[in-house]
């Protein structure tokens, strides 16, 4: 099993309507990251990486990374999420 990173969706819409951005595009340029970067993040079809997480962080602020992202463990092979601390 792998660990790895994914987005609290729901808390981070969330947030980024809180913070003024008002759409996906003036997101991601204050993110520094590409619409099309941001919107395959928050449907599921692209973890988050390094630049996407950073950006979150200094776009969201005060937001910390475990208010937006959440580190869980992944089955190699079976494509299943399991939360950390199960079998």
């Amino acid at each position: 099993m792998s660990n790895m990173i994914r987005l609290r969706a729901d808390t981070f819409s969330r947030a980024a309507r809180l913070a003024g951005y008002r759409s996906d595009y003036a997101l991601a340029k204050a993110m520094s990251v590409s619409r099309s970067t941001l919107s395959r993040v928050l449907n599921g079809t692209l973890r988050p990486g390094n630049v996407f997480i950073g950006g979150a962080l200094v776009a969201l602020a005060p937001m910390s990374f475990d208010d937006l992202f959440e580190v869980v463990r992944e089955k190699q092979g079976a494509g299943d999420v399991v939360p950390p601390g199960q079998p």
